[in-house]
C-alpha cells in the first residue's frame, strides 16, 4: 500500500510515493468496571463517582498516523472481548498502561496477540518506564515498550523504522533486552497535531464526566511537563518530566476557537496541565486571546498564583480551578517538597473567593509523617478554606516516585496493589501507629465532616439545581455511598481480624 506525499522540488509540487505506515490502534484498555487509568489519569483508580478523564498522552500519535484509530475503551464501555475482536483489523496496537492495570492489560495484550498472532504490539506509560526489564520478561508478546515520551517513537516503528534505529524503546533480541539510547523530551509543542481533532475522530465526548467540571466537557493540554518537586507525583517523575514546555499562545487559542466551533454540545473547556498557570506572563498572554472566544474553561493551579494572574483567568472566563492542597500540615508540606506552606493556600483561597473563581480542592492522607493529628488538622484547614468541591485521595507510592523509594526503604508499603480488586483505591502504606485501615477510615469522616455542613450541603444541591444537573447528583451521591458502604465494611472485616489473629500453628500439625 501507498500513500501520495507532497513534496517541494525548486518550487514546483511533484508526488512522491511513501509506503503506508502500519494500520494502528491505540488503546487506553478496558479493565476495572469504569476504571480512569493508563493514558487518562496521573491517579489511576475507579473513583467514588463514575467519571472519566480524557487520554490526551495518546491523541498526538494518532494523529501523527494516517488510517490509525485512538479506542478510549473504559467511557466507551468497550469489554475486553470486543475489544480482542477489533484488534484483528489492526497491524500495530499501542496500549497505555499503568501501575494498578498492569496485569489485566497483559493478560489482554496476550489475548489479542492469541487472536491476532501477525499483529505488533508496544506498551507505553509509567510502569514499562520505570522498569522496561520486568515488563519485557513477563509480557512475551510484547514487541518493544517506550520509555518516557513515546509519541514519535511509535510513530517510527509503525513507519517502518528498524527497532534498534528508534530512540527510547526497550526490546528483546535473541532472548536479550536491548535499551536504546533516551529520547530527547518533545520541545515543539506547536508541530503536535491537535487532541480536540481526534476527539472529533474516535470518540464521544458526551462519555466523558467529571462529577466538578460542566457536561459535557474537554480536556488539552497547553503545556508538558511539571518544574514543581513533588514526591509523590506520577507523570513528571516517570513520563512528561520536570522540564517545562510550552505551545505558542496562538496555537492554544486557535485550537480552542476550533474545538468551540465543532463541539457546540460543549459546556467546558478544561487545561489538564500538570501546572496550567505557573509562568505569570505566559498565563496572561494566553487569557488575553481566550478572552475573546467567549468560552467556559478550567485549569489546574498552584497555591502561588498571585492575585493579578488570577483576576486575568476570571476575565478570561475562567470558572474554575484544581488545586491540590494535599495537607493542612505544614511539616507533611516540606516532607513531600509541595513547594507552598497552608499560608499561601489560605491567601490564594481568598483571592479566588473574592475573585469568584470556584476552587476544587485535592487532599491527599498518609503521606510520609502522616499522624492522627496530622490528619485532623488538615480536615480543620480544609474546612476552613470553605472550597465548593473537594477530592480526598489515599497516598499511593507508585514505583518510579521519590515517595515510593522512601515508603520501600522504610518497610512501610503494605500492598504492592494499590486497589480492592475493583480498581477503587486501597490504603497500601502504614506507619508507625497508623493502620491502613484508620486511613480509610478517615477519607469517609473527612467527606462526612466537610460535606454534611449545612453550608456546604446547601451549596452543591443549589449548584446541581442552578446547573440543571438534579439527576446527575443523583446518580454521583448513589454511587458514592454504595462505595463507601463497600469500605466501611472491609474497615470493619481489617479491624476484627487485627484483633482476633488466626491461632498458630503447632508442630505437629
Amino acid at each position: 500500500m501507498f500513500a501520495p506525499v507532497q513534496a517541494k522540488n525548486a518550487g514546483n509540487v511533484r508526488m512522491k510515493e511513501m509506503p503506508m505506515p502500519l494500520k494502528t490502534l491505540f488503546l487506553n484498555p478496558p479493565s476495572f468496571e469504569n476504571f480512569d487509568g493508563g493514558a487518562s489519569s496521573r491517579w489511576p483508580a475507579t473513583r467514588e463517582i463514575e467519571s472519566y478523564w480524557y487520554p490526551v498522552w495518546l491523541t498526538y500519535p494518532a494523529g501523527l498516523l494516517e488510517g490509525s484509530r485512538l479506542l478510549d475503551a473504559p467511557p466507551h464501555h468497550v469489554s475486553a472481548p470486543e475489544t480482542i475482536s477489533i484488534c484483528k483489523d489492526y497491524e500495530f496496537l499501542v496500549l497505555f498502561t499503568s501501575t494498578v492495570g498492569w496485569e489485566g492489560d497483559q493478560r489482554l495484550a496476550e489475548a489479542i496477540k492469541t487472536a491476532n498472532p501477525s499483529i505488533r504490539i508496544a506498551f507505553v506509560g509509567p510502569p514499562v518506564t520505570t522498569d522496561p526489564d520486568r515488563a519485557l520478561n513477563e509480557c512475551a508478546v510484547l514487541d518493544f515498550i517506550c520509555r518516557r515520551e513515546f509519541d514519535y517513537s511509535v510513530v517510527e516503528f509503525a513507519q517502518g523504522k528498524p527497532l534498534n534505529e528508534i530512540l527510547g524503546i526497550s526490546y528483546k533480541q535473541d532472548g536479550k533486552i536491548l535499551h536504546n539510547p533516551d529520547r530527547p523530551q518533545v520541545e515543539d509543542l506547536d508541530a503536535m497535531p491537535w487532541a480536540t481533532k481526534i476527539y472529533k475522530r474516535d470518540m464521544d465526548v458526551t462519555r466523558y464526566n467529571v462529577p466538578f467540571l460542566l457536561h459535557p466537557y474537554i480536556a488539552l493540554y497547553s503545556t508538558r511537563g511539571c518544574p514543581a518537586q513533588c514526591t509523590f507525583c506520577l507523570w513528571p517523575q516517570t513520563l512528561s518530566g520536570h522540564a517545562w514546555r510550552k505551545r505558542s499562545t496562538d496555537d492554544v487559542a486557535a485550537e480552542l476557537a476550533w474545538a468551540h466551533k465543532n463541539f457546540p454540545e460543549v459546556k467546558e473547556f478544561f487545561f489538564d496541565d500538570d501546572t496550567f498557570n505557573i509562568q505569570k506572563a505566559r498565563t496572561i498572554e494566553l487569557c488575553s486571546k481566550l478572552k475573546p472566544l467567549g468560552i467556559t474553561w478550567s485549569c489546574t493551579s498552584r497555591v502561588t498564583t498571585d492575585y493579578e494572574t488570577l483576576r486575568a483567568q476570571k476575565e478570561a472566563g475562567c470558572r474554575l480551578l484544581i488545586v491540590g492542597f494535599e495537607s493542612g500540615d505544614p511539616q507533611i508540606l516540606k516532607n513531600i517538597k509541595k513547594g507552598a506552606t497552608v499560608e499561601r493556600a489560605r491567601a490564594f483561597a481568598k483571592d479566588c473567593h473574592d475573585l469568584g473563581l470556584t476552587i476544587h480542592g485535592d487532599f491527599i492522607l498518609g503521606l510520609p509523617g502522616e499522624t492522627k493529628e496530622s490528619i485532623q488538622n488538615t480536615i480543620k484547614f480544609a474546612k476552613s478554606l470553605d472550597v465548593e468541591t473537594i477530592q480526598v485521595s489515599i497516598a499511593h507510592a507508585y514505583p518510579g516516585t521519590e515517595f515510593y523509594d522512601y515508603a520501600k526503604a522504610n518497610g512501610f508499603i503494605t500492598n504492592e496493589r494499590m486497589e480492592d480488586g475493583g480498581g477503587h483505591q486501597m490504603a497500601h502504606i502504614e506507619y508507625p501507629g497508623l493502620p491502613v485501615d484508620y486511613i480509610m477510615e478517615m477519607v469517609h469522616r473527612f467527606y462526612d465532616e466537610y460535606y454534611f455542613r449545612p453550608k456546604a450541603a446547601f451549596r452543591v444541591i443549589w449548584k446541581a439545581i442552578v446547573n440543571r444537573d438534579v439527576p446527575r447528583l443523583y446518580v454521583e451521591a448513589k454511587a458514592f455511598l454504595k462505595l463507601r458502604a463497600q469500605r466501611n465494611k472491609m474497615v470493619k472485616a481489617a479491624r476484627s481480624q487485627r484483633a482476633d489473629p488466626p491461632a498458630p500453628v503447632s508442630a505437629g500439625a
